[in-house]
């Protein structure tokens, strides 16, 4: 019902609030950054395929960026693992600096392949970001083994750097390296927040609700337990 209830507002047009994440609010400072000191920006979509939830969002979030990097005339830098995810990256940012309104600034060459091994892909990132020093870095997407590595030669180059990702045993290198850190689910509510997809948004939001509604109910059960008031917590109960 919530889910339906807030995409039709998104759709109507009306405003949704979305409590607002550090490492998105930064985004806007980090692009200016690179813009300021005229380097690149290089964005990693993890080790993820074009099926992984956490790709699919930062492919949402990397159209944003992309658009404002062609606002400010500033190149970015997409080297992919996957060839999959290298022709639905090139797609993306093509398509957002045509909406920029400048499509002759689209340079597809900087939008490439690697390779799929693991650490042979981290090599030559890390070898980017030594020769090029991009001024900001974003990893965001599906990160493994690789998270830490990746993170501390980008801060040894002086990058600003924003990650995020959903593989929890990665988040803690990501807040210990980087500036600014989306955990968990916090990307997935980036690309609505960037997006403003009304299908995510109304989902985001149903989602929140939701969540205040189990909350409610967990304190209210623990008191009415508390006080022996079984009726509350019958409402719950399964029968077998």
């Amino acid at each position: 019902v919530f889910t339906v209830m807030f995409i039709r507002k998104a759709k109507r047009g009306e405003e949704l609030y979305v409590r607002p994440l550090a490492g998105i609010e930064a985004v806007d400072d980090a692009i200016g950054r690179a813009t300021e000191m005229g380097r690149p920006i290089l964005y990693i979509l993890g080790l993820g395929t074009a099926a992984d939830i956490a790709t699919i969002a930062s492919f949402t979030i990397l159209a944003r960026i992309s658009k404002m990097t062609a606002e400010y005339r500033t190149p970015i830098l997409v080297p992919c693992n996957d060839p999959i995810v290298m022709m639905v990256a090139q797609e993306t940012v093509k398509a957002a600096y045509l909406d920029a309104g400048r499509p002759d600034m689209y340079k597809e060459e900087n939008i490439y392949y690697i390779t799929s091994m693991q650490f042979a892909y981290v090599a030559a990132v890390n070898g980017i970001m030594v020769r090029e020093r991009p001024a900001t870095n974003f990893y965001l997407g599906k990160f493994y083994a690789e998270s830490l590595i990746l993170a501390e030669t980008g801060s040894l180059a002086g990058s600003i750097q924003i990650s995020g990702t959903d593989e929890i045993a990665q988040i803690p290198f990501f807040v210990a390296a980087t500036d600014y850190t989306l955990i968990g689910e916090e990307l997935y509510a980036a690309s609505a927040y960037l997006g403003r997809e009304p299908l995510l948004l109304g989902s985001l939001k149903a989602q929140d609700w939701g969540k205040a509604l189990i909350m409610i109910s967990l304190i209210l059960g623990g008191l009415a337990a508390s006080f022996y008031l079984d009726f509350f917590v019958n409402l719950f109960a399964v029968k077998l």
